[in-house]
């Protein structure tokens, strides 16, 4: 027995298919060009992230002489482990509001 192939079917799933690659390009785009700016427990190191978890800028604010190398370093990892914090979360953030467009359509 022959199987019958719906055309409308294939052209359907062939339009969602250039709809998925439309949204994932814009994703990547997206996600590249959204910064997130996070403080270090102590506000004096900020570190600007974009989503796609690239740190593409590094503030120290006050004195470096009146902290130890040990603090300095706590407040860098806490920050740099918030900024990977932060830039998941806006990543998913846009992943549902870009995504969240196919089940408009």
């Amino acid at each position: 027995m022959a199987r019958e192939i719906d055309e409308g079917w294939i052209d359907e799933a062939i339009d969602r298919y250039r709809r998925l690659d439309q949204l994932r390009a814009e994703f990547d785009m997206v996600v590249a060009s959204h910064s997130v700016s996070v403080h270090s427990p102590d506000d004096t190191i900020e570190v600007v992230v974009t989503a796609a978890g690239e740190i593409t800028d590094v503030r120290i604010s006050g004195s470096l002489h009146q902290r130890s190398a040990a603090e300095f370093a706590r407040e860098i990892k806490a920050v740099v482990t918030s900024a990977a914090e932060a830039a998941r979360w806006a990543r998913a953030k846009l992943h549902g509001e870009i995504f969240g467009k196919l089940k408009e359509d």
